[in-house]
């Protein structure tokens, strides 16, 4: 099969262009294409899908042991003909800068994927070949097989960038975009628009191709990243399932549209039923539901009908009540405080569940990942149970950590965060189940309980 890493020396480079572009191109040709990225980011993968109409997998190699990102890469793409993973910043940027840990280098190396680094020699000759040749020689397992140069200024620029690499740093050149060849995606304070919000993407995906497949040769580039499927004998996905069936009821739109599709598949794999319910479109919790789930994602940007919705957030005080026990995550956790401030200073009236506001800031409020260590009375993550996530917001929240849900270690700090209430979990990490499936077995283990001695009816919701 065809698998790869598109890797660029920095973000803003034009990884997600080519990616979703090539993916385009390659579907073309008859071709099945099965999309990852690198790191824990959301918006990307939902472009991927949105090309693919497959989902998108995240992989990272601190969040996840190395069989497991290897099992994912494998579970994923075994009916796929070609596997493209969209790397992250820059092609040795991770979680540390003095290891490959959590970068694209580290990804590569873990899944035996070839990789095609991506430049902006704007303005460059010459100096565009030392460029690739640090990035070959910083680390000499790298195994980059060709290089793809984007906003270049014409034809003739190409082939003088083209001469100085191939020359100097012993690989092909296989194709550049100029200046200017095509749309760049929209953009708000955390990245693309997600996919989900903006319809029907498949003229612009087109459109890319189109502009791709004039400049980049796409049969070398298959020709170059030909590679063996990888070979896993188990994993965390052969899974014995709960005995009993468990139903969980997952919030997917536009607002919450933030969950790690491996978060999902683990879900099911251990005998969970989701069902998918829409707060933007005022739809009620499924009344069969044992636990909820409240994903990440821009509910500040949907804040007044969010507000508006009251059979939703009926619904949720209702599961709530009955012990349903809940995971809410960043944009679910802000949901659940009493209300969003945005920008301009407006006040939406939330679920009014967690004590406190959450207020909308022009800066960036937090960054990096976490290590996440479990605490008494938490249904998710025991006591001194330890699992990995990520958190990245512009918002803050207003109001007193009484009673937090878990301790959590980043590279600057280590606190007490979230909120614990009985059957709530929520706070503004996201978990990553594949750091430790323990978590998934304890969910649903919670789940089955419900409306007995751990979870009674709660009245106070």
């Amino acid at each position: 099969m065809n698998r790869f890493v598109l890797a660029g020396t920095g973000s803003g480079v034009g990884k997600t262009t080519f990616t979703i572009g090539i993916m385009r191109a390659l579907m073309k040709r008859g071709l099945t294409v099965q999309g990852f990225k690198c790191g824990p980011d959301y918006i990307d993968p939902a472009y991927h899908t949105a090309v693919t109409k497959r989902p998108s997998r995240n992989i990272d190699s601190f969040m996840m042991s190395h069989d497991t990102v290897r099992a994912i890469v494998a579970r994923a793409s075994k009916d796929a003909d070609a596997a493209i993973i969209e790397g992250v910043m820059g092609f040795y940027d991770g979680k540390s800068p003095l290891s490959n840990e959590g970068s694209a280098a580290h990804i590569s190396e873990i899944t035996k994927s070839p990789v095609i680094l991506i430049i902006n020699a704007a303005s460059m000759a010459r100096s565009a070949a030392a460029i690739v040749k640090g990035f070959q020689m910083l680390d000499k397992s790298s195994n980059i097989v060709g290089v793809i140069a984007n906003q270049l200024g014409s034809k003739n620029h190409f082939e003088i960038v083209k001469a100085a690499i191939e020359q100097e740093c012993g690989i092909p050149v296989i194709g550049y975009l100029p200046k200017g060849a095509v749309q760049s995606m929209p953009s708000r304070h955390l990245g693309l628009v997600p996919a989900i919000e903006r319809g029907d993407l498949d003229s612009y995906f087109d459109s890319l191709a189109e502009a791709i497949e004039e400049t980049v040769d796409i049969e070398q580039l298959l020709e170059i990243t030909k590679t063996q499927s990888l070979d896993v004998s188990e994993s965390i996905f052969d899974a014995q399932p709960q005995r009993q069936e468990v139903h969980i009821a997952v919030a997917k739109d536009a607002a919450f549209n933030f969950y790690y599709e491996e978060n999902l598949e683990l879900l099911r794999v251990y005998g969970a039923t989701l069902h998918y319910f829409s707060p933007l479109q005022n739809e009620e919790v499924p009344e069969r539901a044992q636990g909820l789930y409240i994903g990440g994602g821009f509910p500040e940007e949907f804040a007044e009908s969010l507000a508006k919705n009251e059979e939703t957030k009926q619904s949720i005080r209702a599961a709530l009540k009955r012990g349903v026990p809940t995971l809410a995550e960043c944009g679910g956790f802000m949901y659940l405080t009493e209300e969003i401030v945005n920008r301009q200073g407006q006040v939406f009236p939330m679920l009014g569940i967690i004590p406190g506001r959450v207020r909308m800031q022009n800066k960036l409020a937090a960054l990096g990942y976490r290590e996440i260590t479990g605490v008494p009375g938490n249904f998710l993550i025991h006591e001194e149970e330890q699992a990995k996530g990520h958190e990245f917001h512009y918002s803050t929240y207003e109001g007193e950590h009484t009673s937090p849900a878990y301790f959590c270690k980043g590279r600057f700090r280590a606190q007490q965060e979230g909120y614990l209430h009985k059957n709530i979990v929520a706070g503004y990490t996201h978990f990553h189940f594949a750091s430790n499936p323990q978590l998934v077995k304890n969910w649903l283990t919670a789940c089955l309980e419900v409306n007995n001695e751990l979870f009674p009816t709660i009245n106070e919701y």
